[in-house]
């Protein structure tokens, strides 16, 4: 059973061998440089860094994206289960195959109207 988990061991003491040589190499031969403010400062393109670092968004912007997140999830659950609605329509009742997944859509659309009621994604608001 031991012998079994041998070569993961001898791979992880590897790994951290190699990653604790890498390290070790790195400061040794590693040359310090010099530091001052220009260099330290971050580059932007040859513009000088001014304002704040990162800019406000607007709340829409994060509303759009949970509702691409929502309806791009709803594609996922769609694909495997028109793959595997073939094979299934022998077994059950296709019109219960089917109702589920028109009871998901149906859910989901319930969804999408609120959101376009709401104005979500109305972009000149």
């Amino acid at each position: 059973m031991l012998q079994d988990y041998l070569p993961i061991l001898l791979q992880v003491i590897v790994a951290i061998g190699f990653a604790g040589f890498a390290l070790l190499v790195s400061v040794v031969l590693g040359r310090v440089g010099k530091r001052n403010p220009i260099k330290d400062s971050a580059y932007e393109c040859g513009m000088l860094p001014q304002g704040e670092a990162q800019p406000r968004f607007s709340v829409k912007f994060y509303l759009v994206a949970m509702l691409f997140i929502l309806f791009d999830v709803e594609i996922v659950f769609m694909y495997p289960w028109a793959v595997v609605y073939r094979d299934y329509v022998d077994k059950f009742n296709p019109w219960t195959i089917f109702g589920s997944m028109l009871g998901f859509v149906v859910i989901l659309m319930i969804g999408f109207v609120y959101a376009i009621k709401k104005g979500a994604l109305d972009w000149k608001r």
